[in-house]
């Protein structure tokens, strides 16, 4: 088995079952995980890390940047 690995930290839940959803449309296995033991703010919507397959880490880098590229204009006809 390929050891998970952190390929992002999300602010909260929302933004990590966002990059989970991309990944998974990419192909690629995620896990989401808390980031930390005890939140500051004792809330459930704690920051989040998001792990990959070791193998899968440099694809998901691409899918993740992909998601923060500016769509390109469509040209005019």
């Amino acid at each position: 088995m390929t050891p998970m690995v952190q390929v992002a930290l999300a602010e909260d839940t929302a933004e990590a079952e966002e990059l989970q959803a991309s990944l998974e449309e990419a192909g690629i296995e995620s896990k989401l995980e808390s980031a930390v033991d005890h939140h500051p703010r004792e809330v459930d919507d704690a920051p989040q890390r998001v792990l990959v397959p070791e193998d899968s880490l440099e694809a998901a880098h691409e899918a993740i940047e992909a998601l923060s590229e500016p769509e390109e204009p469509e040209a005019a006809l």
